[in-house]
């Protein structure tokens, strides 16, 4: 029903995935235990990292390496890692949990969490100008970036801290309202008057058909209107979200623009990180042929779930009070430093330059390295014969299928799951099973 190309629906920028989080180091044959090594190309937000950090038993170590083919992505995954990890005398688990959901998909915020969101922007610009040999948190990890790209992530975090202005220096604020319309014009063409239709087809006949009945009517049909996917309080949203806005270069008349704007996903949802599955069956009953909760709810309870096992690899657990605790009323709070953030025993993030994936090879303390690479669906065309190079000898590859790429057809989806079962041969792996059991992720061993 959607008229538009499948990258007009999904957008040049992910600033999402498009697949739920998943433990990936029980993921494929192989159960690694002690220490693990994972690589994440172009995962779009840290729902892997939470995920994969909340199964892994107290006594083990993990090292994640991020990979991402934009700074802006990579600046907000830094962000929403900065969230996670603020200690709980700052901030209670629950508004935790809604600031971290409503700056993950919400194009419009409360001018509460954009006071947060400017706070720990302000504080991230330090993180990534400190020039120490150590990093300031193991979980921030940017030593290894090159330093036009530190320079640019802190002009970005400083972007987030200031309205927006124009090349004469004026304040410009963006309006988001308007940003996201044109996203939804230009995508639906001929059929923008009749849009709430097409909301609706793409809802029931696409994303309830590959099975996300949780994604509720109302709610869906909200985002993809004016791109709120979380109303969690009683309270206006309004303030723009700067974590969600970019720039595309555009042809006008003639002539290469810069255009500051939306160009994220806006047809499949951020309700497919946190929402579709839960390990709580019973979030998923339904009554009369409907589902009683929604995936906001879900979405609510996974993300709780995640942060709350952070505590836990701290070892100081959580205790009821401090589940329930209210967000605070102190009109300025004390600023939250990086060096204030928990630290989770034995995890460490480190985020890698763009272009690493060409040079890892290259270097001898990445050979035969990471027991797990995971690829999203955006990155797949970078994939190579080196890969072999840095993949340990039991390494399992994980790539993001298009299943939930909403402008694809049947033919198109099956053909790209084709091409990367292709990709994959010629890196050296084959599929983990020869009968596929799932359609959202494609599990590769190495070739023997």
């Amino acid at each position: 029903m959607s008229a538009g190309r499948a990258s007009e629906g999904a957008g040049c920028i992910s600033w999402w995935g498009f697949s739920p989080c998943r433990n990936l180091l029980t993921t494929g044959p192989v159960q690694y235990k002690d220490e693990a090594n994972i690589l994440l190309v172009g995962s779009g937000d840290p729902r892997h990292i939470l995920k994969t950090i909340a199964g892994l038993p107290n006594k083990d170590n993990l090292h994640v390496w991020v990979i991402e083919n934009s700074l802006e992505v990579m600046a907000r995954q830094m962000l929403l890692l900065y969230l996670t990890l603020m200690p709980q005398e700052s901030m209670g688990l629950s508004e935790k949990t809604e600031v971290f959901l409503e700056i993950f998909g919400n194009s419009e915020v409360r001018s509460q969490t954009a006071e947060t969101l400017r706070r720990a922007a302000s504080q991230l610009i330090v993180s990534v100008t400190e020039t120490m040999d150590e990093a300031t948190h193991p979980c921030l990890n940017t030593k290894l970036l090159k330093f036009k790209e530190r320079d640019e992530l802190a002009r970005i975090f400083k972007q987030w801290t200031q309205p927006e202005c124009s090349a004469s220096g004026h304040p410009t604020p963006i309006v988001m309202s308007k940003a996201w319309d044109y996203r939804v014009r230009q995508h639906l063409g001929t059929r923008y008057d009749s849009r709430t239709g097409c909301f609706d087809w793409d809802l029931t006949m696409k994303l309830h058909e590959k099975g996300c009945g949780v994604i509720n009517k109302h709610q869906y049909t909200q985002w993809r209107g004016r791109g709120v996917a979380f109303e969690m309080r009683e309270g206006v949203y309004q303030t723009v979200n700067p974590t969600l806005l970019s720039s595309r270069v555009l042809s006008q008349k003639g002539s290469k623009v810069a255009v500051r704007g939306y160009w994220g996903d806006i047809v499949s949802s951020p309700y497919l990180s946190f929402g579709i599955e839960t390990d709580d069956k019973s979030l998923l009953k339904t009554q009369n042929g409907h589902h009683i909760k929604t995936a906001q709810d879900i979405s609510v309870a996974n993300v709780h779930a995640l942060l709350q096992s952070l505590y836990r690899r701290q070892g100081s657990p959580v205790t009821p009070d401090e589940v329930k605790q209210e967000p605070s009323t102190d009109n300025d709070p004390k600023p939250v430093t990086v060096n204030d953030l928990i630290h989770l025993n034995g995890i460490s993030v480190t985020f890698l330059p763009m272009d690493a994936l060409i040079k890892l090879p290259q270097k001898d303390n990445f050979l035969h390295f990471f027991n797990v690479i995971f690829c999203s669906v955006g990155c797949v065309h970078q994939l190579g014969p080196a890969l072999r190079q840095i993949a340990a000898p039991d390494a399992v590859l994980v790539v993001e299928l298009a299943k939930f790429i909403l402008d694809l057809n049947k033919e198109q989806e099956s053909g790209f799951t084709n091409k990367v079962e292709d990709i994959a041969r010629v890196s050296g792996f084959e599929p983990w099973q020869e009968e596929r059991t799932e359609d959202v992720f494609a599990v590769f061993k190495p070739l023997r």
